[in-house]
């Protein structure tokens, strides 16, 4: 295993918070989109002047980047679209995630490698034969390929495999669905979706008025993907790259699945990877954002299993917003923090968020409550001070983590 190429760890950048977090959990790659051309236009996302800036964060802690553009391109938007690729090519992006024809052709104009997007619905050989003859130099493989089908792809055509290994999932084939612009005008294919399959809905019979809620099922909403529990099969199967999604989700939710991926793909390679180890992982991705658990379609067509349940977030976990940084010093590690909101006391979880610092977990074991010891309580008002070994900056975020009870399906 020593000599094994390790599996490619990709995680989501949705803000400059975002990526710093990715970058500190362990993430090999980071994906990432502006406000144009990709299916995340609802995220933060990065300006364009920004890619240079990502891309020498990236580099500096060797870190590969993804620019994601991958929509449907029309026609009156060509000339915009070859000066964004060459702003890509001028920040020594490493590869453009596409798959319209348009972007293929500019990318080979101006030489930047590109991984075909999982909105092309690669499912057999002869699609990733032919997207390898166009000078593809990866595919993301449609997420409704089944395990075995992705072990014959892989068998039959020598190009890098990525897939999907944890994050939503959408009812529609690739996510090529077109309700969200039949109600709101607003197209899923664009970046643009408010994915009205995760509401409840009323249905009429137009002969005899009867109403029916379909609020208990959610037969639109399918539970979010992980492959935590069969990491190892995937590596095994010798796939490039796993990726996480989640350009759209919290800072701390991209920060913990990345963490816990990174432990299971390390631990593989150690020869430590158990299933008990693989179970403990998937109950911490329980943790933050989910709305179910499920492993998709990699090894049978979903049955009642694959809904959510519910509309939204089935996480026993939240987040108080509390406070910020007011000052943190360096040599002494000691960071001074100003309570603004609810209240906190010893024992608490706490959770510090900023642009470079990420997300940095704190427990609240020993603190000063304005310069006094041995207090075990601060409220609104109140002036903290504790230790911590990970730099914070001024002006980050501060949250308290509160757990409740909550039954997982």
């Amino acid at each position: 295993m020593k000599n094994q190429k390790k599996i490619e760890l990709m995680a989501p950048a949705g803000d400059k918070a975002m990526l710093s977090a990715v970058i500190r959990a362990g993430a090999d790659a980071v994906y990432f989109g502006s406000s144009v051309f990709n299916m995340r236009t609802k995220a933060k996302n990065f300006d364009i002047s920004e890619l240079e800036d990502v891309s020498k964060i990236c580099r500096q802690f060797k870190v590969k980047t993804y620019l994601t553009i991958n929509t449907i391109i029309y026609e009156n938007e060509l000339s915009e679209l070859e000066k964004y690729i060459r702003r890509a090519k001028e920040a020594n992006i490493d590869a453009i995630i596409c798959w319209d024809f348009a972007v293929i052709e500019l990318c080979k104009k101006y030489d930047i490698p590109f991984v075909i997007s999982t909105q092309a619905s690669v499912s057999n050989s002869k699609s990733a034969e032919f997207y390898k003859n166009l000078g593809a130099k990866r595919i993301v493989l449609a997420r409704e390929c089944s395990f075995m089908h992705l072990l014959e792809i892989k068998k039959n055509v020598d190009i890098e495999i990525e897939v999907f290994a944890h994050g939503a999932m959408c009812v529609a084939i690739s996510g090529r669905c077109f309700l969200s612009h039949h109600i709101y005008q607003k197209s899923g294919n664009r970046g643009e979706c408010l994915q009205p399959c995760r509401r409840k809905y009323k249905i009429i019979d137009s002969q005899n008025g009867n109403e029916l809620f379909l609020g208990e099922d959610y037969i639109l909403s399918p539970k979010d993907l992980t492959v935590l529990p069969f990491v190892d099969k995937l590596i095994e199967a010798k796939v490039d790259a796993l990726k996480i999604e989640g350009r759209k989700r919290s800072v701390e939710y991209a920060a913990k699945i990345t963490e816990i991926f990174r432990k299971a793909i390390d631990l593989y390679y150690e020869g430590k990877l158990t299933e008990d180890i693989k179970e403990q992982l998937y109950r911490e991705s329980q943790l933050v954002y989910n709305r179910g658990l499920s492993d998709g379609f990699y090894f049978a067509e979903p049955d009642e299993n694959y809904w959510a349940g519910i509309s939204g977030n089935k996480s026993s976990v939240r987040k108080e917003y509390v406070g910020y940084v007011e000052n943190y010093f360096a040599k002494s590690k000691i960071v001074h923090l100003v309570i603004q909101n609810s209240s906190i006391a010893k024992g608490d979880k706490l959770l510090a968020i900023g642009e470079t610092t990420g997300a940095v977990e704190l427990l609240l074991d020993e603190f000063f409550v304005n310069d006094m010891p041995s207090i075990n309580f601060a409220q609104k008002g109140d002036f903290i001070t504790l230790k911590s070994s990970i730099k914070l900056r001024r002006n980050d975020k501060v949250y308290k983590v509160i757990e409740f009870d909550r039954a997982f399906s």
